[in-house]
């Protein structure tokens, strides 16, 4: 069934935002159990531990992919590639996203995002879903192809919200932890020091073209920010608020800035690795 998008509840959910997702009334059913304390200390000790002895090197000899390369051993917390590959296999994450419109208006939902993780970032299955206080809808990116679910019914988001959530996708950090498997083409812009901290700045584009700047700390090999355009407007997304989630690291704020308009503003509450996920999720029905 698809839904035309004249039909009331379709130009609700569509209007609420640009930049908003999707939410279902599917819950998870299990979560692991959290990292303690101890453990939360140990990975960050073991990463600042890297870090350290990455940055220790002469960062002006470094090459793009021997920063690409330390970046994604850092986010593994000293394990890399392969502990990335083993723990994310699949993800569920839930919090709250405040965003708002052009008309400055700011909105709050909850949204669940799910993802199967494959073989390059253009494979993989996801799906984001997201309640507001009067709208509820699901966005889902399956065989390179968006689609929308409303009351278990399918509908072709408007352009602009499909553009928004591809940008979700492709310009992320999983554009540079994925960088080799994609296929995307490095290139080092050089180093920047902004507000007395120094950065890698490097450009990661793919296969179609799609171009991300990021931002990586030159003591961290943290990315602190990612800049990427669309339709001449130009988007920053930082991020904050970095912790551990089953030995990997993961920042649990983000902020998107649309030029000097603050557009989005997300923060986990929850985030799994490794969980089964019914497939029927992404599907159209």
């Amino acid at each position: 069934m698809r839904f035309n998008t004249s039909t009331p509840v379709i130009l609700l959910a569509m209007c609420l935002a640009q930049f908003s997702f999707a939410q279902t009334t599917a819950k998870p059913t299990a979560e692991k159990k959290p990292q303690t304390k101890e453990e939360k200390r140990t990975a960050a000790k073991e990463e600042k531990k890297a870090a350290a002895a990455l940055a220790a090197r002469d960062s002006k000899n470094l090459t793009g992919e021997q920063i690409a390369e330390s970046t994604i051993f850092i986010y593994g917390a000293g394990g890399g590639r392969p502990i990335l590959n083993q723990i994310r296999k699949t993800t569920l994450e839930r919090g709250k996203i405040n965003i708002t419109n052009a008309e400055g208006r700011t909105d709050q939902a909850t949204y669940y995002r799910w993802i199967q993780r494959a073989e390059t970032l253009n494979k993989e299955k996801i799906r984001l879903d997201q309640e507001f206080s009067n709208a509820r809808y699901s966005l889902v990116f399956n065989d390179e192809k968006i689609f929308g679910i409303v009351d278990d019914a399918v509908f072709t988001p408007r352009d602009d919200a499909s553009v928004a959530f591809e940008n979700q996708i492709v310009h992320s950090l999983e554009a540079l932890l994925r960088y080799k498997e994609n296929e995307s083409k490095l290139d080092l812009v050089g180093n920047e020091k902004i507000l007395g901290v120094e950065y890698h700045i490097l450009d990661v584009t793919d296969k179609q073209g799609r171009k991300t700047r990021f931002y990586i700390s030159a003591k961290r090999f943290r990315v602190m920010m990612l800049d990427y355009e669309q339709n001449g407007v130009k988007y920053r997304r930082r991020f904050y608020d970095y912790n551990y989630a089953q030995g990997t690291l993961v920042p649990f704020r983000t902020v998107l800035w649309a030029g000097d308009k603050l557009v989005e503003e997300t923060e986990v509450g929850t985030i799994t690795f490794g969980q089964k996920i019914d497939e029927t999720m992404f599907s159209a029905g």
